[in-house]
C-alpha cells in the first residue's frame, strides 16, 4: 500500500487513515475502534513480533505498544501515535543539539533502551529515523521488530545516535563531540560488546552530564530529509508550532503519569502475591520454601532471554545462605524474647523463621529480579482499571485468608515429620535453657 490510504481500508479493527513512512514494513496512521489515534507498523510476511512482551515495555521515552498480530499473512504491531518529528528531520531543520537538549536526548535514549532491555527484548534498529523528538525529548518507536538483535548492539546504536544528534553527522569523529560526552560514546562504541556499559549505566551517567550550549551549526540550503518514522504533520506557522508543542508536551506528561500509575498498581499486585506466598510458607514451612525456591528460579528464567536455567539456578543458590541466616535467626530471637515473659510455641517460632527466609528470597536488598519480573507479569492487568480492581480484591481476600491461617493454624512440616519433631525438641530445650538463665 503506497501513497494515500483509502479511508475505508482496515487492518483488524483499525481504520487506516494515511501512510506515514517506511522502515521495517509500512507504517500507517490509523483510528482504533475506540477512536484512539494509533500508528500501525505492517511487517514483512514471516515476521513474528513478541507483542505480549512488547506491551510490557513502559517508559515515557518509548511509544506504547497497544496491540498487534504476530500470526497471519501480514503481521502488524500497533503503537501509540506520537506527534513528533524524527530526529533526522529535527537535526536537518534546526541544527545539531547541544547543552540541556543534548543531555536530555542522551538520557532519554538510554532510559528507553533500559526499559526495553528490562523485558528481555532489544530494539534492533535504533537510529535517527526511529527516534521522534517531542519537546526536545526522545520517544523511541519501532523496537523489537527485527530478529537477532541484542542489548550490546543497541548500546552501540545509542552512541551513534547521540553522536548524530550532537554533530549532525552519522560518522562524526570523537573530537567533534563535547568533552564530557566523549568517554560515554567511546565506551558504548567499544568493539567488544561485553565491555560496553548497560543501558541503565548509560542513563545514570547521562543524567550527570554537564554539556555546554553551543551555537547551531549552519543549516544547509537544502537538507535531504531522512526516511520518515511514525510522525505527526508539521505545522507551517509559529503559532501552530507553539500549539503543537503544547499538545506534544501534554501528551508526554500524560504518558509519564499513566506509566507511573500502571507501575504502581503492578508493584502492589506483586507485593500482595509475595505476602500471600510468605503466609503459605508459615503454614507449610518445608513445602512452602521449596515452592518459593522454584518460583523465584522460574521468574529469573522468564526475565532473561540469554542466560537461561544455569544462570537463574545459580543466582537462586547464592541467595539461599542469605535466607538461611534469617530462617535460623528469627526462631533464636523469639526464643531469647521468651525469657522476658510469655510462652513460645516452638513450631510456630520455626515457621516464622521459614517465613522470614522466604521473604528474603523475594525482597532482600540485592535480590530484586524475581519480584521485578512478577511486576512485569502484572503490567497487562495494571493497564486495565476493571482488571486491576478485580485483581486487587481477589489478592486482598487471599492475603486475608492466608494471614488468618498463618496466625491461627498449627504449622505443618509435612512431609518431613521427623524434622518437625527434631525442631520442636530442640526449640523446647533452647527455651528452657534461656528461661533458666
Amino acid at each position: 500500500m503506497s501513497g494515500e490510504t483509502s479511508h475505508q481500508a482496515h487492518i483488524g479493527p483499525y481504520r487506516l487513515l494515511s501512510r506515514l513512512g517506511g522502515g521495517t514494513g509500512d507504517v500507517h496512521r490509523a483510528a482504533g475502534p475506540d477512536g484512539r489515534d494509533v500508528a500501525i507498523r505492517l511487517l514483512p510476511p514471516g515476521a513474528a513480533p513478541d507483542v505480549a512482551r512488547m506491551r510490557e515495555v513502559l517508559s515515557p521515552y518509548v511509544a506504547d505498544v497497544l496491540d498487534g498480530e504476530a500470526a497471519g499473512p501480514r503481521p502488524y504491531v500497533v503503537f501509540r501515535f506520537v506527534p513528533g518529528r524524527p530526529l533526522a528531520e529535527t537535526v536537518a531543520g534546526q541544527g545539531r543539539m547541544s547543552g540541556d537538549a543534548l543531555r536530555r536526548m542522551a538520557f532519554g535514549l538510554a532510559k528507553a533502551l533500559a526499559a526495553i532491555h528490562l523485558t528481555g527484548l532489544a530494539h534492533g534498529e535504533l537510529g535517527p529515523g526511529t527516534v521522534l523528538v517531542v519537546d526536545d525529548a526522545p520517544v523511541v518507536v519501532d523496537f523489537a521488530l527485527t530478529a537477532g538483535a541484542d542489548a550490546g548492539d543497541d548500546v552501540s546504536a545509542w552512541a551513534a545516535t547521540v553522536a548524530f544528534a550532537a554533530t549532525g553527522r552519522p560518522d562524526a569523529p570523537a573530537e567533534a563531540l563535547p568533552a564530557d560526552l566523549r568517554p560515554l560514546v567511546a565506551a558504548a562504541s567499544h568493539p567488544d560488546p561485553a565491555a560496553r556499559p548497560s543501558a541503565a549505566e548509560l542513563a545514570e551517567a547521562s543524567s550527570r552530564l554537564q554539556l555546554p550550549a553551543a551555537a547551531p551549526a549552519p543549516r544547509p540550503a537544502e537538507a535531504p530529509a531522512a526516511p520518515a518514522a511514525p510522525a505527526g504533520p508539521v505545522a507551517p506557522g509559529p503559532a501552530a508550532e507553539r500549539e503543537t508543542a503544547a499538545h506534544e508536551t501534554a501528551a508526554h506528561e500524560t504518558a509519564a503519569h499513566d506509566m507511573a500509575v500502571t507501575l504502581g498498581w503492578a508493584r502492589l499486585l506483586a507485593a500482595m502475591v509475595v505476602v500471600a506466598g510468605v503466609g503459605v510458607v508459615i503454614m507449610l514451612p518445608i513445602a512452602g520454601l521449596v515452592l518459593t525456591l522454584v518460583a523465584v528460579t522460574l521468574l529469573r528464567v522468564a526475565g532473561t532471554t540469554a542466560r537461561g536455567w544455569a544462570w537463574a539456578f545459580g543466582r537462586t543458590l547464592l541467595t539461599v545462605p542469605y535466607a538461611a541466616v534469617f530462617t535460623v535467626a528469627v526462631p533464636l530471637g523469639l526464643a531469647a524474647a521468651s525469657a522476658v515473659g510469655g510462652k513460645l510455641d516452638s513450631l510456630t517460632a520455626c515457621a516464622f523463621g521459614a517465613g522470614a527466609g522466604a521473604a528474603v528470597l523475594w525482597t532482600a536488598p540485592g535480590v530484586s529480579a524475581p519480584r521485578r519480573q512478577l511486576e512485569r507479569m502484572f503490567l497487562p492487568v495494571a493497564r486495565r482499571p476493571r482488571a486491576v480492581a478485580a485483581a486487587v480484591v481477589g489478592l486482598g481476600v487471599l492475603c486475608l485468608l492466608v494471614g488468618v491461617g498463618a496466625m491461627t493454624l498449627t504449622p505443618s512440616f509435612s512431609p518431613t515429620y521427623g524434622l518437625q519433631r527434631t525442631l520442636e525438641s530442640s526449640m523446647d530445650r533452647l527455651q528452657h535453657a534461656v528461661n533458666r538463665v
